[in-house]
């Protein structure tokens, strides 16, 4: 059964990546606006998207988002080691 701690970082690692994850969206968002002048495609999947176009926006929403949950969670675990001590258990190096 998961302790405390266990439970406690996963729902700041959860929490962390889900906010990440947002903002990156938002920003990525917005700089595709500006940059190309237009909504990004609201559904890329869709034949009348240009596939360039489809694939361009696939690719910088999933690296984006990624880094940026990526990112957050190592803030995160920088934070929790800080007020525990230690890493999570789950971000520990074995040895």
């Amino acid at each position: 059964m998961a302790d405390k701690g266990d439970i406690g970082w996963r729902v700041l690692a959860g929490a962390a990546a889900f906010a990440g994850g947002f903002a990156a969206k938002k920003a990525i968002t917005m700089a595709w606006k500006k940059s190309t002048g237009k909504e990004p495609p609201a559904n890329p999947e869709s034949p009348e998207v240009a596939l360039s176009e489809a694939l361009t926006w696939a690719v910088v929403m999933g690296v984006g988002v990624e880094v940026a949950r990526l990112l957050a969670t190592r803030a995160a675990a920088k934070h929790w080691s800080k007020g525990t001590g230690e890493l999570p258990a789950q971000l520990r190096a074995e040895s």
